[in-house]
């Protein structure tokens, strides 16, 4: 299980905890956390996280390419994911679309400011 985040807080629960989220919630979680995170910043695990703010860095032709590339590298570790598509929008936002046990899933985030 993993704990919700929404814009960059966790959601609290009724309880006074923070609400969790399960099977293809949790996946999602996790996909929005690995992507947020710039690769190599967290020093015990150097290989989490994506290189996706490095997009501003490069020609805006290269950019869609790139962060198929980068979002690719981000989720390889996730067992029984795979990417199905990738598109990079002109304000910055990016979607994701996935597939995870034969179920279509995807996810959006804002690369400015990354």
């Amino acid at each position: 299980m993993e704990l919700m985040v929404r814009d960059g807080d966790y959601v609290p629960d009724d309880t006074g905890g923070f609400r969790r989220a399960e099977g293809s919630d949790g996946l999602l979680q996790r996909v929005l956390w690995k992507l947020s995170i710039p690769r190599g910043s967290f020093l015990p695990l150097p290989e989490l996280g994506s290189r996706l703010y490095r997009l501003g860095r490069s020609a805006p032709s290269e950019r869609e390419a790139l962060a198929r590339q980068y979002v690719a590298e981000a989720l390889a570790d996730e067992s029984g994911l795979s990417v199905t598509g990738v598109t990079l929008e002109s304000g910055g936002t990016l979607r994701v679309a996935l597939e995870w046990e034969g179920e279509a899933l995807s996810v959006a985030l804002e690369t400015e400011g990354m």
